[in-house]
């Protein structure tokens, strides 16, 4: 990822959607050059000059302090995710000579979190990372997200299949707002680690195949996942309408684990029983015809 370039198209388009009315500056009429504010009105309402917001906003965030960075924020009216974004931009910007990029070494997860997930054993619980790699599940999670684990030599990633999948757009209810977010999310990631390959990679690959992902990917929008609602379309029990919530780890900042629950006495809820049930008789399948050890 170009540091300078996302640096620049971000703080461009947040400026482009903000009028001159809306943070209560005058508007002389006549024609504007610009849809938005102009870089000299931002750098008003930051309190910073105009030569200094114009380098930043060029993509030079190298040395902006963190109340430059507010300052900036704050005229933009940024919301909290895109706060964020700003300042993990500005931190990748510190590194004074682009590292090689790399592959993430593949860590085994540890087994003290593959005991949660797995205790868990009346909920679907992933475990994901931030380039939307479904790297561990419990039972009940394989069971819900069954479309992304049925290519035995392609490891389940929810970016690839909502925007590559041609069955995605019926099993995402919310497909369109669905995407939307894994766009979002990918965006605020990269700005995190820009030197991640895989990362890279994945996002090449998307903008490449998909005519969407191009359109939301252009948007510049960032999204921070905090828990929700999921709606659901599964092949085998129908439609599920499940809240998650999310589980950061301390010793593991990449990773995320979500938990999914319905409704008691919902037709969500029976709906997940009945997941149970097909879950065990998958698995009773499975070991019925493995070879024997």
């Amino acid at each position: 990822m170009d540091n300078r370039s996302e640096v620049r198209e971000f703080l461009s388009s947040r400026r482009a959607r903000i009028t001159p009315e809306q943070v209560g500056l005058p508007h002389y009429g006549g024609n504007r050059r610009v849809p938005g504010l102009r870089r000299d009105e931002v750098a008003l309402l930051a309190g910073i000059s105009v030569d200094y917001y114009t380098r930043l906003e060029r993509g030079n965030l190298r040395g902006a302090s963190e109340s430059v960075l507010a300052a900036i924020a704050r005229a933009l009216r940024l919301e909290e995710a895109e706060r964020i974004h700003l300042f993990a931009l500005a931190q990748a910007a510190e590194s004074r000579r682009a590292p090689t990029r790399r592959r993430p070494a593949r860590q085994p997860l540890r087994a003290s979190v593959r005991a949660i997930i797995d205790g868990l054993a009346d909920l679907p619980v992933t475990v994901t990372n931030g380039r939307m790699e479904v790297i561990a599940a419990n039972r009940l999670g394989r069971a819900l997200y069954a479309p992304l684990f049925d290519a035995p030599h392609i490891a389940a990633n929810q970016a690839r299949f909502a925007f590559l999948d041609p069955r995605a757009t019926a099993f995402w209810v919310d497909w369109e707002a669905i995407t939307a977010e894994v766009v979002g999310s990918l965006r605020a990631a990269a700005a995190r680690d820009p030197f991640d390959r895989d990362l890279t990679d994945l996002i090449g690959e998307l903008a490449t195949r998909s005519d969407r992902f191009g359109q939301l990917w252009a948007s510049q929008d960032v999204f921070l996942h905090r828990g929700g609602l999921k709606r659901i379309n599964h092949p085998v029990v129908g439609r599920l309408d499940l809240t998650y919530e999310i589980l950061r780890l301390d010793t593991d900042p990449d990773l995320a684990i979500l938990t999914y629950t319905a409704e008691p006495g919902s037709p969500s809820h029976d709906a997940v029983k009945l997941l149970t049930t097909w879950a065990a008789t998958v698995d009773d399948a499975a070991r019925a015809t493995a070879p024997d050890s």
